[in-house]
């Protein structure tokens, strides 16, 4: 069975300065992040991603701005989830189909993965996606 998609909280100490969240080391995750890339300057309507991953999980954050990143299952059903707070974050087990949309102005996105990059760990065609997750 495969894990399920899931917003987690970070920690966050708040006081009259404003809020500082933080990972050291991989603390309150459910891995050690081996790569780390961040999405910014995404033009208005323009989609990033459109891919799954064979093996790695990925953690998604608003750093700033706010951002959707939508989920599709390999029957076709979409679920939304709306980044816009730098405290939670979303968490993409491997083989979930996934494209972020929706940028706001200045809508900037930190992805932690578990993996290296590989390319061969991508999965680009929604057809070969389903053929993965339902084989024959």
């Amino acid at each position: 069975m495969r894990s399920q998609v899931n917003l987690i909280d970070l920690p966050k100490i708040a006081d009259d300065r404003g809020n500082l969240t933080f990972l050291q080391n991989g603390a309150g995750l459910p891995f050690t992040p081996k790569r780390v890339f961040w999405t910014y300057n995404v033009p208005g309507g323009a989609r990033r991603g459109g891919h799954a991953y064979k093996q790695q999980s990925e953690l998604i954050i608003a750093l700033n701005g706010a951002f959707e990143v939508v989920v599709k299952s390999p029957d076709g059903r979409t679920r939304s989830y709306r980044l816009d707070r730098g405290d939670k974050g979303l968490l993409l087990p491997p083989l979930t189909w996934r494209w972020m949309e929706g940028f706001s102005t200045n809508g900037m996105g930190l992805h932690l993965s578990n993996f290296d990059f590989d390319s061969e760990d991508y999965i680009y065609e929604f057809e070969a996606y389903k053929r993965i997750c339902f084989p024959e």
